[in-house]
Parts: C-alpha cells; structure tokens; sequence
C-alpha cells in the first residue's frame, strides 16, 4: 500500500467469500490481492496517478501449489501477477491531480455485481457500474459453468472472437463498431456499465473525489461507507454523511485490521 490522498474502500456485499484482485495498469503488472468475507471491507490507497483495475475473483483456493480461482484468477497467488482471467466485472481507475476518470466495464464479461461510488467529489460525480446480476439470464452460447451452476457471463468478443464483435479490424472505430444484440443485453441490464469496446463514451465517469467505494454485489439503494481523513463517510439515499470519530470508533473496536467488518451497516 502506499502514501496517497484518494482511498478506494472495498466492500463485500456478497454471499461468498470473494478475493479481490488490483492490477496497476502498464507492462510489469504490478498487483495486489487480499481476502473479503461476507460483509468485510478493506482499504486500498494508491499512489498519485494511479491507473488500474479492480475485480473480484470467486472460488479461490490459495492453500496448495496449484492455487486458482474459478472467475478472475491472475495468477497463482493472493496478490495478483495478471489481470484477471474471463469472465470478469471490472472496475477502471485513472486517477489524477485534478480530474477522475472511472468506470466499470463489462467488455471482458461479467462474474459479480460491482459498483462504483464517490464521496466528497467534484464534477459529475455520479454512480457507475452494474447492481444487476448477467448470470441469471446468460446467454446458453456465452455462459461459463461450475457443476451445472452459471458462475460467469463472456463477452461475445471473448466467446466468438471476431472483429464485428472485438471492434478491432474493418470494425475497429467508433462508426463501424456498433452494439450488438449481446452488448444490448448486457447493457439493458447495466445501463451505467460499458457493454462493449465503443461503449465507454457513455460510461467513463469524470470526477474530482478523495473516497470512492467498490461495492461487489451491492444495490444502488444499499448504505455504502468509507472511512478517510479520520472520518466515516455513508452515502445515504439522501446523499453522503460524514459521521464523528465517536461512531466509528466502535466499528473499529469490533474489526480485526486491516479489514473492517461493516455488515451492520447493510
């Protein structure tokens, strides 16, 4: 972890145990990797400029030489050495002085739920990512399965591997490389996701904010929190409360650092 002045809090709000992977953007990938229980949280606070990816990975056994996981594995140890195998949901920084930019992008498919929130921000500072769950209505041709359960949904650029849908080739602008019915699928279901390559345009959010938070399988209707600069900070439905030391202070005495275990607030 290193000295920074933006924190990214990640909460489970899933039913599993899920590890979440973090992968600075460039050629050495440079990772980072822990384990969040049910209702746990951690902090991550990345340098100044930071650019990278954020995803969960499910169904890891990290206790033996050949240590995998069955959705985003990157490599064969709890911090990450790769991105994140397919299907994933993953959650795109690019950190600056003045300005954020971030998204959640669903072009190498989808394994969870994930969200992104901001606090105390700046600009157009709004919700991005995806509270709806692709495995349930999966595609038979773009599922991936575990013992006859859906744990995965590709991207039809990962399934069929082709131009049309990879936007790369005859395809590879913004006028030729249009949504197909699988992207128009994942994006009923994800509006305030990207669904394919040209699909950033209306979901990169620009922001100025000190917290965000990555909710795995939270809802837009859920209490999320962060704590930064000694304070705890909730996003309500009636918008951000930064809550005294005195409060939170009793969540820390019942958590076990570095993780803070915040499901009361669920």
């Amino acid at each position: 972890m290193y000295a920074s002045a933006k924190n990214i809090t990640l909460v489970n709000v899933c039913q599993e145990t899920i590890w979440p992977g973090i992968i600075t953007q460039g050629g050495n990938y440079h990772g980072d990797g822990f384990t969040l229980k049910p209702g746990q949280s951690a902090s991550y606070n990345p340098p100044d400029g930071w650019s990278g990816r954020i995803w969960a990975r499910t169904g890891c056994n990290f206790n033996n030489s050949t240590s995998s996981c069955k959705t985003g594995s990157c490599g064969s140890s709890i911090n990450c050495t790769s991105p994140g195998s397919l299907p994933v949901t993953i959650a795109e920084f690019t950190l600056g002085a003045n300005v954020d930019y971030y998204d959640v992008s669903l072009v190498d498919g989808f394994n969870v739920p994930v969200l992104v929130r901001p606090f105390n921000g700046k600009g157009n500072c709004s919700n991005a990512g995806c509270d709806g769950d692709l495995r349930q209505n999966c595609p038979s041709d773009l599922a991936v399965k575990d013992n006859g359960k859906v744990i995965g949904c590709r991207s039809a650029c990962d399934a069929f591997n082709s131009d049309e849908y990879c936007c790369k080739g005859a395809f590879g602008d913004l006028t030729s490389c249009l949504a197909s019915n699988y992207s128009k699928s994942f994006k009923q279901v994800c509006p305030a996701a990207s669904s394919y390559a040209f699909d950033d345009r209306t979901s990169i959010i620009t922001c100025s904010a000190t917290d965000y938070i990555v909710g795995f399988c939270a809802s837009r209707n859920q209490t999320v929190c962060s704590y930064h600069d000694n304070k705890l900070f909730c996003n309500e439905s009636k918008g951000s409360k930064a809550f005294p030391q005195s409060w939170w202070q009793l969540l820390l005495m019942l958590a076990l650092p570095p993780i803070l275990n915040i499901q009361a607030l669920f």
